[in-house]
């Protein structure tokens, strides 16, 4: 399929010709380590320079953990047995990407969240495509850790009974509404741009999923008259292609909408950043079932160590994980990002363990509104003593509500 960059002969080739091609010509260079947020100021966006408060500043390219916070298994309430990690092989998930597998297809031994645990505590990941899929997953226990997208996370909370807390954040931004050149669709800052969105079929990546809830929000606040497909990612992209009438465009997550606009005769019609104050808003939290946080509040501990260590170790070395990243993908899926993709993927967001309760909060109101959910209470959802224990640990300063 023409979207998909397949990368040389073996993934070898992405680290070392890709690695050197990418840092010598300067590939990623309108893109600085963007900067993790560890108080109540919002992250700040992808263009910054790494944040004082971050502790992985080294100028090694070694994946490591730090060496206060490698510990063995022993004395863990999952010793002798195994915990299993859902995310979805999206650039938005990257600290899972690159704290489970290490730019590997199999849990690596030697990534943060093996390494921290411990050997003794088995990691199983599984991988999805949708939120609500996930949540089904964590709700029948097939699955006790979700990175996750908002929207879901707050939905099982509120309509199961608080089932699921958030424990970290994980990643601002990397969301974009893209549309075809052939749709008569401008864009959201030219004039009458909005207009030209009236009476067109959008597609989104699940029905009630986060990106999901930002189109139908968005076009309901213009007042525009619209259908919506709820679909996968990949089909999002084939449609796309096809220059179908069903998807004259799509709110995509990184690297799909980075994919469409390389592969496709599609633009940009606005970037989800351009909605919020400061361009920062969650698109992936570390979520765990709550039935497994009061049994086991110590192995909690530690994957949100390993969640900031993992975090930590990306902002400081954002080219090096971006070859990793793309390396767990296309090991997993064949589906190889093209530098121009990985560089428009990651200019659009940040890798941050600040959970951005706020604009959590502002997306639970809008799924409220949408009839998603019967309640926009999410007291209780944010459990954050497990995160600033963490950061106390590393010595970093305390994420506040």
């Amino acid at each position: 399929m023409n979207r998909i960059v397949t990368i040389g002969i073996v993934i070898v080739v992405i680290v070392v010709i890709v690695a050197g091609g990418l840092i010598a010509s300067g590939v990623f260079s309108t893109h600085t380590t963007a900067s993790t947020t560890s108080s109540t100021t919002s992250p700040t966006t992808s263009t910054s320079s790494t944040s004082s408060t971050s502790s992985s500043t080294s100028s090694s390219s070694s994946l490591s953990t730090s060496s206060s916070t490698t510990s063995s298994s022993t004395g863990l309430s999952c010793a002798g047995s195994s915990v299993t990690i859902g995310y979805y092989d999206n650039i938005n998930h990257g600290p899972a990407l690159i704290g489970l597998f290490n730019g590997s297809s199999t849990v690596s031994s030697t990534a943060f969240f093996q390494s921290i645990l411990g050997p003794t505590c088995t990691i199983k990941t599984d991988l999805f495509t949708s939120g609500p899929t996930e949540m089904t997953a964590l709700l029948s226990g097939a699955i006790q850790f979700a990175f996750v997208g908002p929207s879901p996370a707050v939905s099982t909370f509120i309509n199961d009974n608080q089932a699921v807390r958030i424990v970290s954040g994980v990643a601002s931004g990397g969301a974009v509404f893209v549309v075809e050149d052939s749709s008569g669709i401008t864009n959201a800052t030219a004039s009458g741009g909005i207009a030209t969105l009236n009476g067109k079929s959008f597609c989104a990546p699940s029905l009630g999923n986060t990106q999901d809830v930002s189109l139908r929000t968005y076009l309901n606040e213009n007042k525009v008259s619209y259908s919506v497909d709820d679909t996968s990612n990949g089909n999002i992209l084939t449609l796309l292609g096809e220059n179908s009438t069903s998807c004259a465009g799509a709110w995509l997550p990184q690297p799909y909408a980075a994919l469409a606009l390389a592969e496709y005769k599609v633009h940009v019609f606005l970037n989800e950043q351009s909605l919020w104050p400061g361009g920062n808003f969650s698109t992936a939290e570390l979520a765990v079932a709550t039935s497994y946080l009061t049994a086991h509040p110590d192995v909690v501990q530690k994957i949100v160590l390993a969640n900031v260590e993992s975090t930590l170790w990306i902002n400081s070395h954002l080219y090096q994980a971006a070859l990793l990243m793309n390396s767990t993908i296309y090991s997993q899926s064949t589906l190889g990002l093209s530098s121009a993709v990985l560089n428009s993927s990651l200019a659009t967001l940040n890798f941050t363990y600040d959970p951005l309760e706020s604009s959590v909060q502002v997306q639970t109101n809008h799924a409220y509104a949408l009839g998603f959910i019967g309640s926009n209470d999410t007291s209780g959802l944010f459990d954050l003593t497990y995160l600033n224990d963490a950061l106390t640990q590393l010595g970093l300063p305390n994420v506040t509500s």
